[in-house]
């Protein structure tokens, strides 16, 4: 699944570890998150998108043709 949190995060000038603090998950846990390498829990992509203040979809960019 593609995501667009490192843009988001840059758009907000956040670092990683602030955004990993506010979002209370480590700072691995926003990396693996935006290389791809880990796809978050339904609540933590619902907390995400609160967070930002935007819907889920506008963040995680679901394709069936993924491969996992």
């Amino acid at each position: 699944m593609e995501n667009k949190l490192k843009e988001l995060r840059h758009e907000h000038h956040l670092r990683q570890d602030d955004l990993a603090k506010k979002l209370n998950v480590s700072r691995q846990t926003i990396i693996a998150i935006e290389i791809g390498k880990y796809n978050p829990s339904l609540e933590l992509a619902f907390e995400i998108a609160a967070f930002f203040d935007k819907k889920i979809e506008d963040i995680f960019l679901y394709s069936s043709d993924t491969k996992r």
